[in-house]
């Protein structure tokens, strides 16, 4: 009884709170975390976060009906590619779980006919692809079993987890050469494994596009908030957002640094604005992200890529160090790890390069690296951060200051270039000894480097930054916070929800 009227009590002031929507759902979540902690059920919380979060709710489906497509970044590449008069067959790339599938299944709904093949459930037509068959011939046989027409200009072919058929990666290329007008895309969970065996193939013939889990301005046309989307992007440091509009933004920002851009992550938020559900679910990723560690192709204990991964989040800024992921592991395996982490796409790189001039992979310099999550929900669940610190705070203060920021605009920056590309991230670290003088990150657009700060705040000294502009001539700096856009002297300041504006 008494818990039951502390419930009604907190949830009747829950509703006098002042302030944003983002900062009342906040509160809602402390509650309901608080809630957890004395022994209420989470039925109770789950209704109480659903309830203070339903001015976010777009739409609301039945278990039965099927989930709404939100549209993403790629869709206009796929369309493009799809009209194209030379649509070379199309590796889509990326980790499991970001949307290549939905991506080309929402792609499908522009043709007669569709046709998805998964080579990981259907290894009874790995022998159309082993046995040497042209591709009119698979695709004969495969009209019949399937009983769909394949045509050429009419219909999309897709295979999916295509690395459990070596032999129909191979044959890819073939399309190209024998049915040219045939629309083909190949997709998979840990493809990129696969194609490390096949160094050479499909040179010219094949053409790839990377994918990966929501931006951030793709999680605001989630929200049906394009208006705010576009304004973000046509913003500038010298015509930055009116104020009202930019604090709107950061309240989306918070969100988002919670939940992540994990596809099912952003679905069930946006149907049900409930971030208790989404904690589940991104602690139900990792889990399955684990799970696949025995799939790995090298031979590394589980429990060491588990190790590696969670030192990852542990470390958070500045240069990895291979001894704090455990006094048992040799570096040489440690690092060993870390390339099939990031051949998995759970985490990218950030790689020194000395930015005397571009290309910047021209002087980079594999001995200083940093790694970063690709995704700040999965970030956040790793190191189980409290929320209502990402979500309430004026300043955003976490275990590991700064580094979720950081882990933010590193994603964002990869989402934001041309999907085309697959390079690294990278940084600039002064080499003298006992020296701390560091940049984020280093950018080059039109022939120009830039060099980028993040801020987890408002404030903070930029002495690194000036460092580097001295020692390279450089007239710009960027700096990115939680600060609206603006410029002073020789610093462009762009918001950390807009930083992929520069890429764009």
């Amino acid at each position: 009884m008494v818990l039951r009227c502390l419930f009604l009590q907190k949830f009747v002031s829950l509703h006098k709170i002042g302030g944003t929507s983002a900062i009342k759902r906040a509160y809602g979540v402390r509650l309901a975390l608080s809630l957890q902690k004395i022994g209420a059920e989470t039925a109770i919380c789950t209704i109480l976060t659903v309830k203070v979060c339903a001015q976010t709710v777009i739409t609301k489906t039945k278990k039965d009906e099927k989930m709404k497509y939100l549209e993403r970044a790629i869709d206009g590449e796929l369309k493009n590619w799809s009209e194209s008069e030379n649509h070379k067959p199309l590796l889509l790339r990326g980790a499991r779980q970001v949307g290549k599938t939905s991506a080309v299944r929402h792609l499908g709904e522009r043709f007669k006919h569709y046709v998805e093949i998964d080579l990981n459930d259907r290894q009874d037509l790995h022998t159309l692809f082993e046995k040497g068959y042209s591709p009119q011939q698979i695709c004969q046989q495969l009209s019949v079993i399937l009983d769909t027409p394949i045509e050429e200009g009419n219909t999309l072919l897709f295979f999916d987890e295509i690395q459990a058929c070596p032999s129909a990666i191979n044959r890819l290329s073939y399309f190209y050469e024998n049915m040219p007008l045939l629309h083909v895309i190949a997709a998979g969970s840990l493809l990129e494994f696969a194609l490390r065996d096949l160094p050479s193939f499909g040179v010219g013939r094949i053409r790839s596009l990377f994918m990966y889990s929501f931006s951030f301005q793709e999680f605001l046309w989630a929200l049906d908030k394009r208006t705010l989307a576009d304004m973000v992007v046509q913003a500038t440091p010298e015509d930055p957002l009116p104020e009202l509009i930019h604090a709107k933004a950061l309240e989306y920002l918070r969100v988002f640094l919670v939940i992540g851009g994990m596809p099912e992550c952003v679905a069930r938020y946006v149907e049900t604005g409930n971030m208790l559900k989404c904690q589940q679910i991104l602690s139900e990723l990792m889990i399955s992200y684990q799970d696949d560690f025995k799939k790995y192709h090298e031979k590394i204990p589980v429990n060491m890529l588990r190790d590696v991964l969670r030192s990852v989040a542990l470390q958070g800024q500045g240069k990895f160090v291979y001894t704090q992921v455990g006094s048992d592991y040799r570096t040489p395996v440690v690092k060993k790890a870390l390339d099939m982490l990031c051949m998995a796409g759970l985490i990218y790189t950030v790689v020194h390069t000395d930015s005397n001039g571009v290309p910047l992979y021209a002087e980079a310099k594999e001995k200083y690296k940093r790694y970063i999550f690709m995704d700040t929900g999965l970030l956040q669940r790793t190191l189980e951060l409290d929320l209502t610190d990402i979500l309430v705070s004026d300043d955003i203060k976490l275990v590991n200051r700064g580094a979720l920021a950081e882990v933010f605009v590193g994603d964002e920056l990869v989402k934001s270039r041309p999907p085309y590309l697959n390079d690294n991230l990278y940084c600039w670290h002064r080499e003298k000894k006992n020296s701390n003088a560091e940049v984020d990150y280093v950018v080059s657009r039109k022939g120009r480097i830039y060099p980028i700060e993040v801020k987890a705040g408002v404030r903070g000294t930029m002495q690194s930054m000036r460092i580097f502009m001295d020692a390279k001539q450089l007239d710009k700096g960027i700096r990115t916070s939680l600060e609206n856009f603006g410029e002073f002297d020789d610093i462009l300041i762009y918001p950390l929800y807009a930083i992929g504006n520069i890429c764009r």
